[in-house]
């Protein structure tokens, strides 16, 4: 039904227009802001009896960086919670979060809700996080003098694993070893201490994949391939370290021969050919290397290269 005196065309835009300048006038809709954090200390206050630590703090990282929790908290507060009622208290320890004092996992948590991300993602059901280890038993966060790297609680990578993995610090003292003790390599060259798809920890999803990241001339395919090279480096190689050339788990032809028979080419076992104490090896054993001649032993693309030969 249709208004007498009543221009639908110019009304109608009139009507849009007041609602336009009306919007304008009064603005959108802004969202509330958030509730501040309850029971914040006034800034600066950790510093009143932690100076040390505050200072300490300002050398690295985490006390460069501007990022905030999910409540907007920046500084100590961050990771220890609100601290006004600890200021309050005159420092009741019961009254601030204590990493050190909480369970490993509970420890951990805090660190992931910025960390939880890249290679830190696996932590949560890896075999570090498993044996009770939470990311403080690692890295300490603050440091009386310049912080090392990754903020590691014993300065290297080196120091820091080997203090739990003894049997591979030993390793690494052998003649044969990876150049760790070196710093020429680092023990997450090839592990993720926080978890990863891969044995051991390893970046890679075996080991194979994790050695031809430094070793590609290995990497199969090949014309002529060798099963226990295609199936495991660590068939014949101790990765972290051996008393034999290139790592390798035992003197040739003796490694060989754990998988090859003698008959086709004896030998005898690496004794002493004297009475004296000291060590004269017995002229059988000399130069007697089975990659004297099968020079190609990790494959072979010649045409003739079926016994590792050429």
């Amino acid at each position: 039904m249709r208004c007498k005196g009543w221009d639908w065309g110019r009304g109608t835009v009139l009507v849009i227009a007041a609602l336009v300048l009306g919007g304008t006038h009064a603005g959108p809709l802004a969202a509330p802001e958030p509730a501040p954090p309850q029971g914040l200390a006034e800034p600066g206050a950790c510093a009143a009896c932690h100076e040390d630590i505050v200072k300490a703090l300002e050398l690295t990282t985490h006390g460069r960086t501007e990022r905030t929790n999910w409540d907007g908290v920046a500084g100590c507060e961050t990771c220890h919670g609100p601290g006004a009622a600890h200021v309050e208290g005159g420092g009741d320890a019961t009254q601030i979060r204590i990493l050190r004092n909480l369970l490993p996992a509970e420890a951990s948590a805090v660190c992931l809700t910025c960390h939880q991300r890249d290679e830190k993602a696996h932590w949560q059901g890896s075999a570090h996080e498993g044996r009770g280890l939470s990311c403080i038993t690692c890295h300490k966060i603050h440091h009386e003098k310049e912080p090392p790297p990754f903020l590691l609680a014993k300065g290297t990578e080196f120091e820091t694993c080997t203090s739990c993995h003894l049997k591979r610090k030993a390793s690494l003292m052998r003649s044969a070893h990876m150049p760790m003790r070196e710093g020429t390599m680092t023990c997450s060259s090839c592990h993720n201490p926080h978890g990863g798809s891969g044995p051991a920890n390893l970046k890679q999803f075996s080991v194979n994949e994790n050695c031809y990241t430094c070793h590609a001339d290995r990497r199969s395919p090949m014309l002529w391939e060798h099963p226990p090279v295609k199936e495991n480096c660590l068939t014949c190689h101790d990765p972290h370290g051996s008393l034999h050339p290139r790592l390798l788990i035992a003197k040739q032809p003796r490694l060989c021969q754990q998988c090859h028979h003698e008959m086709r080419h004896p030998t005898q076992p690496y004794s002493d050919a004297s009475s004296a104490p000291e060590f004269f090896p017995n002229v059988r054993m000399f130069d007697r290397g089975c990659m004297n001649c099968h020079a190609q032993i990790h494959g072979s693309n010649h045409p003739a290269g079926n016994r590792f030969l050429r």
